[in-house]
C-alpha cells in the first residue's frame, strides 16, 4: 500500500509498487494481516475516560465487594464526591437491587454515586440523596427513585439520576483533557481509528474542535450531540460541521432506560416484573420537535430505543418525517427488543439499525427471565434487521461493554461469549457472516456517520487508516478469534499504537 499526506493512494504487490513510488519511509509488519482501522459507531469515549479515573465496579461479585473497590478507591485517591461505575447485579448470586445500607455506613459524610454497567440505574447514599433534595415525594418523568417499605433504597432510574448529578461539580478542563488522552490511548490500542460519541455536551464539543486545532487529539470523532438547548440553538442553524477529523452532524435522545434494569419501555409487561413495562423517558411531542429542526437543518437523529414499545414509538415519530428511500440515515441506536411487525418500517423508512452484538452476548443468561420465553423471538433480531437496507453497523457502546472491538466481531459470528459459551450458541439464527461483521465494524460503520467515501476500507483516495492484526478473521478458528492481538494501529499513515 502506497500512502501520499495520509491517504492510500494504490495498492499492489510490492514488487509493482516498488517500481512505481520512491518512498521516504517504508512500514514492513511481516506476516500479519492489515484491515480497514476500525470504527465504534456508537459508543461513549468521554465516559470511558472519566471511568478510567473512577473506582471500577465491573465484574463485581456481590454489593459488598463492588462497596469494598469504591472504598480502597477513595483511600487511595480521596474525592470530594466518590463515584465508581460498572456493578450489575446480573452477576450476583441472589440477582436483586441493592439498598443504600452499606455506603451510608461505609461513606457518612461524603456523597456517592456508582452507576449500574449500563448507566441506566445508580446507587447512591444518604448523603448524596440530601445534596439532591430526594426525598420520598419526589417525582420525575421517566424516571424512578426507588422506595421500599415507604423508604428510599438509594437506587434511582434513568432519568432520576440527573436530578443527582446535576449536584456533582463539573470536571475542569484538565480532568477532560487527562479523560480524551486516556480514553484515545485506549482506542488505539484495541484498534479503533475512528468513534463515534453519543450524547455530546456543547462544552465538550468544543473541547474536542481546540484540541484537534492543537494536535492534541487524534483519533476521528463523530459527534452524537446531546439534544439541549444550547446544542440545538448554537449547532443546528449551521448545518453539519465536517472536517477530517470531526462530523458534527447529529442529535441523540434516549426514548427508555435498559433491560438488565427493568428500564426499557416494552409493550407488554416484564416478565419477572408483571407490574412494570419500564420507562419512556422521551416525549413524543419532543421527539417530534427535534426531528423538524434536525430534518430542517440537514442533521441526522440517532435514538437510543432499547424495548419494543420504544421502538415502536421512534419509528411512530420517524414516519411522520421520512420518505421512503431516503437518505437521511437516521438511526434507532440498539434496537434489542423489536415486535415483528415493526421490523419492516427499518427498510421502508430505510431507518438504520445501530446495533451492539455484544449486548446479546452478555444478556442471555438473563434476557429469557425479563421477557418469557413467548418473547424471545423478538429480542437481538440482528439478521432480520440487516435484511431491511442490506447493512448495519455495529458498535460496543463501551464502556457499558468493554472497549475491544474484535470482541464485537466474536460475538457477530460466533454468538458465544468470551467463554465460548454456550455450545452452538445463543440465537445462532441471527449470527452474521464474518464479512458481514467485519463490514459493520469498518465501511458500515463509516456509512451510519456518511464518512464511507474517506474511510472504512483501504482503497485510493481514503484516508490510511488500518488496524495491524496477527489473525486473519476470515479463516481463523473460534479460538484463534478470541486470542486475536492488535500489532499496531495507524491514522492518516503515522503508527499511533504498536506493541
Amino acid at each position: 500500500m502506497a500512502i501520499d499526506q495520509g491517504r492510500v493512494i494504490a495498492l499492489g504487490k510490492k514488487d509493482e509498487l516498488a517500481e512505481a513510488y520512491t518512498p521516504r519511509h517504508r512500514l514492513d509488519f511481516g506476516n500479519v494481516f492489515i484491515y480497514p482501522g476500525f470504527i465504534d459507531p456508537h459508543c461513549h469515549f468521554m465516559d470511558y475516560g472519566y471511568l478510567l479515573q473512577e473506582a471500577n465496579l465491573y465484574g463485581s461479585g456481590s454489593w459488598g465487594e463492588a462497596v469494598s473497590r469504591l472504598v480502597a478507591h477513595q483511600q487511595r485517591s480521596p474525592q470530594p464526591w466518590v463515584k465508581g461505575r460498572g456493578w450489575d447485579q446480573n452477576l450476583w448470586k441472589m440477582q436483586e437491587f441493592p439498598d443504600k445500607t452499606l455506603l451510608d455506613k461505609a461513606f457518612p459524610h461524603t456523597p456517592v454515586i456508582m452507576r449500574r454497567v449500563d448507566s441506566h440505574a445508580a446507587m447512591v447514599n444518604e448523603k448524596a440523596l440530601s445534596l439532591a433534595g430526594i426525598d420520598v415525594n419526589t417525582q420525575v418523568e421517566g424516571g424512578l427513585a426507588v422506595k421500599r417499605d415507604g423508604k428510599l433504597t438509594g437506587l434511582l432510574l434513568d432519568n432520576a439520576i440527573s436530578l443527582v448529578s446535576k449536584v456533582i461539580p463539573l470536571p475542569n478542563e484538565y480532568t477532560k483533557r487527562k479523560a480524551i488522552r486516556e480514553a484515545e490511548k485506549a482506542c488505539f490500542g484495541v484498534g479503533l481509528t475512528s468513534v463515534s460519541n453519543a450524547g455530546t455536551k456543547t462544552e465538550d464539543v468544543e473541547l474536542f474542535q481546540r484540541m484537534q486545532a492543537e494536535d492534541a487529539m487524534t483519533i476521528r470523532i463523530y459527534v452524537m450531540m446531546e439534544a439541549s438547548g444550547t446544542n440545538l440553538g448554537l449547532f443546528a442553524p449551521q448545518g453539519p460541521i465536517v472536517t477530517d477529523r470531526m462530523s458534527i452532524r447529529s442529535f441523540k435522545l434516549y426514548a427508555d432506560g435498559a433491560l438488565g434494569s427493568r428500564g426499557a419501555h416494552l409493550l407488554e409487561p416484564y416478565a419477572d416484573d408483571p407490574e412494570s413495562c419500564g420507562l419512556q423517558t422521551l416525549d413524543p411531542a419532543e421527539l417530534r420537535r427535534v426531528c423538524g429542526i434536525a430534518k430542517a437543518h440537514g442533521f441526522q437523529v440517532n435514538v437510543h430505543a432499547i424495548g419494543d414499545a420504544a421502538v415502536r414509538m421512534v419509528l411512530d415519530v420517524y414516519e411522520e418525517f421520512l420518505e421512503p428511500c431516503n437518505d437521511l440515515r437516521w438511526r434507532i441506536e440498539h434496537a434489542q427488543i423489536v415486535q415483528p411487525d415493526d421490523i419492516p418500517r427499518f427498510g421502508r423508512l430505510s431507518v438504520i439499525p445501530s446495533i451492539q452484538t455484544t449486548h446479546a452476548t452478555s444478556d442471555m443468561k438473563w434476557v429469557s427471565a425479563r421477557l418469557g420465553p413467548a418473547r424471545m423471538m423478538r429480542a437481538y433480531p440482528y439478521r432480520a434487521l440487516l435484511e431491511q437496507n442490506g447493512w448495519l453497523p455495529n458498535g460496543s457502546d463501551f464502556p457499558i461493554e468493554r472497549i475491544e472491538p474484535l470482541r464485537g466481531f466474536c460475538s457477530a459470528v460466533t454468538k458465544k461469549n468470551d467463554e465460548g459459551e454456550p455450545e452452538g450458541g445463543f440465537q445462532p439464527e441471527n449470527a452474521l457472516t464474518r464479512d458481514e461483521a467485519l463490514k459493520a465494524m469498518t465501511i458500515w460503520a463509516a456509512r451510519a456517520n456518511f464518512e464511507e467515501d474517506s474511510r472504512g476500507s483501504l482503497t485510493p483516495g481514503k484516508w490510511a487508516d488500518f488496524t495491524v492484526l496477527d489473525t486473519d478473521l476470515m479463516s481463523a478458528s473460534e479460538e484463534a478469534l478470541r486470542q486475536s492481538k492488535v500489532i499496531a494501529t495507524a491514522s492518516a499513515g503515522t503508527l499511533v499504537h504498536q506493541q
